[in-house]
């Protein structure tokens, strides 16, 4: 589906013509939300919590969503829609001078969380060939480490880039937004069946009041707020220019407003719907110490070993999970992918199959690192996060201070309460947003500094 282009688009040259478009509004909205929903739902958010102090994490979450994560999608979707271009052209068109380094962070944020999210995803897909082949092993923390090392995650890690690679080389349409609307629907099942499947469980209740009940004297902890910003960013796909990128694919009548409440409010949906699965589990079988423990913890040492320990019953939930968090990888490496070879299409005028194979490529050697070394994923995942918050701040920056008239591009298609609220989100965006972000950006940075020094120096 190819948009007819309007004059404003037109009038700077030609290079926008013939782009691809989504070719429904449920289509463009999975497909964000699948962006969004993934491992940094199942995998991160269940480790966040519990390393923030359980509900005050998830009540800073929320408040952080509503603040920072819907104005900051619509600043990126507004940039996107206007320009019909990926990050770096996008930036370059709507400001020139050096803002495009805004948008080379975000596609050099993309291509470094792939690298190493495409190694976790392929540790995913063996734990539940292993719980459909042998179940789950008695022994969760030795398991992991043999998982973890050898030839196998290499292995795993160049298969998940094969099948990612092949979704976007298909094109937006008859790839991305398809694998979607397949997909999206199956996550959401899963989840809320394993939800109401792990209320049943004798213990549960420890489960719900550790992830329910806040500790107010969390909420004003100054490292709980900046690794709730940093969740949303990572969670949201922002600051690293995929919902930019999806946006450079809507035609002109799209909400932009109320497209980016439903995403966020879907993927808030699906992150706290997993924790209403992962943490009754684990107080139901006394494994919450293993939670948070380390980044893997919850995800692939307590809940196989909790699985493990339920018998066939449990086996089968073990596989639904580690099934529905290959869907949610899927989709969320789709869009890590689209983001770099979109910006290899708009740069060097090259066709969308070279530009996924070769952007795709790439991603997988870089992930031969992280496929290696615990080490060196830990890192990235530091840097990226620091990464993720300086892309949000310069789009918070960019739209609120150099963008010319933001206004016109985000009510275009708005109607009600969606089109009388962004006047006053565009002073939110101007005003309140970039000291909150700066704050996320300053501990992020000393937070992946650390990190940086504890991995040079061996430990």
């Amino acid at each position: 589906m190819v948009d007819p282009i309007d004059a404003e688009v037109q009038k700077h040259g030609a290079d926008s013509i013939q782009r691809e478009l989504f070719g429904t509004r449920i289509g463009f909205i999975l497909a964000a939300v699948g962006s969004a929903v993934g491992l940094g739902n199942m995998w991160r958010f269940p480790y966040r919590v519990a390393e923030g102090g359980g509900a005050a994490f998830v009540v800073l979450y929320i408040i952080l969503t509503l603040m920072i994560g819907i104005p900051l999608m619509l600043c990126e979707f507004s940039v996107g829609r206007r320009t019909r271009l990926s990050p770096i052209g996008a930036m370059r068109r709507e400001g020139g001078g050096a803002w495009p380094l805004v948008g080379f962070l975000g596609v050099l944020t993309g291509f470094l969380i792939l690298s190493y999210y495409s190694v976790i995803a392929g540790w995913v897909v063996r734990y539940g060939i292993e719980g459909i082949l042998t179940g789950f092993a008695a022994d969760p923390g030795a398991r992991f480490n043999e998982i973890t090392s050898g030839i196998a995650p290499i292995v795993y890690h160049v298969a998940f880039m094969a099948l990612t690679i092949t979704i976007v080389s298909v094109g937006v349409e008859k790839g991305i937004e398809k694998a979607s609307l397949i997909l999206m629907p199956v996550l959401f099942t899963i989840v809320i069946g394993l939800a109401i499947w792990a209320a049943t469980l004798v213990g549960s209740g420890d489960g719900y009041s550790f992830y329910l009940a806040p500790s107010f004297s969390e909420l004003l902890d100054p490292e709980t707020l900046a690794e709730a910003g940093g969740q949303a960013f990572f969670s949201l796909s922002l600051g690293m220019g995929a919902m930019l990128t999806f946006a450079s694919y809507l035609s002109r009548h799209e909400n932009l407003n109320r497209e980016a409440t439903t995403i966020a409010a879907s993927d808030f949906g699906v992150a706290f719907t997993a924790g209403l699965v992962v943490f009754p589990v684990i107080a139901a079988l006394g494994l919450q110490s293993q939670v948070s423990a380390s980044t893997v913890g919850a995800l692939f040492i307590a809940l196989p070993g909790a699985f493990a320990e339920m018998g066939s019953v449990g086996r089968f939930v073990g596989i639904a999970f580690f099934f529905a968090l290959t869907v949610g990888a899927i989709t969320s490496a789709v869009s890590l992918l689209e983001v770099v070879t979109a910006s290899m299409i708009d740069e060097f005028k090259i066709t969308r199959r070279p530009a996924a194979i070769g952007a795709g490529v790439l991603i997988l050697l870089v992930g031969l690192i992280p496929a290696t070394s615990l080490d060196a994923l830990g890192l990235i995942d530091s840097i990226t996060e620091w990464f993720l918050a300086l892309g949000a701040l310069g789009m918070t920056l960019f739209v609120g201070w150099r963008m010319k008239d933001p206004i016109t591009e985000m009510v275009d298609g708005a109607s009600g309460f969606f089109a009388q609220i962004v006047p006053t989100m565009l002073l939110f965006v101007k005003y309140v947003m970039p000291p909150i972000i700066g704050f996320v950006v300053f501990w992020s940075g000393r937070k992946a500094f650390t990190t940086l020094m504890t991995t040079l120096g061996g430990g």
